[in-house]
């Protein structure tokens, strides 16, 4: 046998390292997998929406190329960790956001 060439055994045990390595690589992934499922909740939320900020949320996500329900996700834990005080929105930064809101709509659906 030259240095160049393996037995078949060789080989086979080559090939059972690189399957156990691949199946705990496997298992490491799924149990990651579900660790981040039971960390997250499935709640429906229903929110009645206008249509030009139903409109304004699709475009952006079409723009951000992520599903409308990831940038809602995404928008809702951004404007709590950024509340003031860090816990709730008063009312006037409720009116606030709300006026902010109505702006874009109104600026995305006028004509150019």
């Amino acid at each position: 046998m030259t240095p160049h060439t393996t037995s078949q055994g060789d080989r086979l045990g080559d090939l059972e390292a690189i399957a156990a390595h691949y199946a705990e690589e496997e298992g490491e992934a799924t149990e990651m997998e579900i660790a981040e499922r039971m960390a997250t909740l499935d709640v429906p939320l229903n929110l009645r929406i206008s249509r030009g900020l139903d409109a304004a949320l699709r475009k952006r996500a079409t723009v951000d190329r992520v599903p409308v329900s990831v940038l809602v996700r995404r928008l809702l834990s951004d404007g709590l960790h950024s509340a003031p005080g860090g816990s709730s929105l008063d009312a006037a930064a409720v009116e606030a956001i709300a006026r902010r809101v109505a702006l874009e709509v109104v600026g995305a659906t006028r004509p150019s």
